[in-house]
């Protein structure tokens, strides 16, 4: 019988020293996954700002291409009226030229939206001078574009960001020196 109160007591004391350390472990727990759901929360901002910047630089890739289509488009009209074209449709194919005659491989998707569909800043007679994006989103980046860009410092929205040929500008998108 004495062994058996004794190691009764010993489980007394033990399972006392357990619940003390199950609280302190439980705790620490917490702690944990509080600090990881901090870190986890800033590593999803960070990575998500990422993803909106390499977006906003695809999106400069894409208006570039169609800046240049609607400059080689105008350009390489014969004679002195020199239009744009009518439609996007028209860069792929000229419907003036007798064979084949693309200024751009394919309709690009707008990176921010995923579409096809870009807004269209037309002439009087329905010609496209410039595409815009047609996302409403804050863009990250607000200064430091190159000079090609410079139009583009401060604005609120992607769908401010207008690509489209100016006759000022060379094939490259590039002011002409005076």
């Amino acid at each position: 019988m004495l062994w058996r109160a004794e190691t009764s007591w010993k489980t007394r004391v033990c399972l006392q020293h357990v619940r003390r350390e199950g609280g302190f472990t439980y705790l620490v727990l917490l702690a944990i996954v509080a600090v990881m759901g901090v870190v986890l929360a800033t590593v999803g901002e960070v990575w998500h700002t990422a993803l909106k910047r390499e977006k906003e630089q695809e999106l400069l890739f894409v208006g570039d291409q169609f800046r240049r289509a609607l400059n080689l488009y105008h350009l390489h009209t014969p004679g002195n009226a020199r239009p744009y074209p009518m439609s996007l449709d028209d860069l792929l194919k000229d419907p003036r030229a007798p064979g084949v005659q693309r200024y751009l491989r394919k309709i690009y998707a707008d990176p921010l939206t995923g579409s096809t569909q870009w807004g269209l800043i037309k002439g009087p007679n329905g010609e496209i001078f410039g595409v815009h994006s047609l996302s409403e989103e804050e863009p990250v980046k607000k200064s430091g574009f190159s000079l090609a860009y410079s139009a583009f410092e401060g604005r609120k929205k992607y769908s401010d960001w207008v690509f489209m040929y100016d006759q000022g500008q060379i094939a490259g998108g590039l002011l002409k020196k005076p």
